[in-house]
């Protein structure tokens, strides 16, 4: 008897699964892709620097701007090893020197915000 039950609950249940609906796991509609301004050509031209190279007598001078802000000096003497000033903190002022550049070491610390 008691295997009838089950049996009979068993079947009854199949039938109640199988006889629902079978709903379809709707995917949220995606989101729109945003419009990311791109680098016109004017951007590409402020980001790369303004190099002014000037020749003197005893030495080469390349200043290196960006928007119109010195940012480093390399000096190359007519003989000797070429160096660099560098403007480490945004103040206008070289107060940086090196004798190579590397840039794992150039860390610039510009203040952003100060009040």
């Amino acid at each position: 008897m008691r295997c009838t039950a089950l049996l009979t609950s068993a079947l009854l249940f199949s039938v109640t699964a199988h006889g629902q609906p079978q709903t379809e796991e709707i995917a949220p509609p995606g989101l729109p892709e945003p419009d990311l301004p791109t680098a016109g050509p004017q951007d590409q031209e402020a980001i790369e620097p303004e190099v002014t190279i000037i020749r003197r007598q005893d030495r080469t001078v390349e200043e290196y701007r960006i928007n119109n802000q010195l940012y480093m000096i390399k000096v190359t003497p007519r003989k000797g090893v070429p160096y660099y000033l560098m403007d480490s903190d945004g103040d206008g002022s070289l107060e940086t020197r090196r004798n190579e550049l590397d840039p794992h070491l150039l860390v610039p610390s510009w203040i952003i915000f100060s009040w």
